[in-house]
């Protein structure tokens, strides 16, 4: 991850980090279903979205702990 990506994800607030989360779950949703219908044709989409999901989940624990 890069240094850029890491430090906007850490000047987030607790409820922009919740709205990216369910944005990202809805992206990852939707290519999920494109991947299911072969409309996909970047599979790397569904492992970076997965990670990026990943990052705000774990960002978002932090805040919270």
């Amino acid at each position: 991850m890069s240094n850029k990506k890491f430090k906007e994800i850490q000047q987030l607030s607790k409820d922009e980090l919740s709205s990216k989360i369910r944005e990202s779950e809805a992206a990852l949703f939707k290519a999920r279903m494109q991947r299911a219908t072969g409309q996909l044709k970047d599979t790397s989409l569904l492992w970076r979205e997965r990670k990026a999901l990943a990052r705000l989940k774990t960002r978002l624990t932090q805040v919270n702990g």
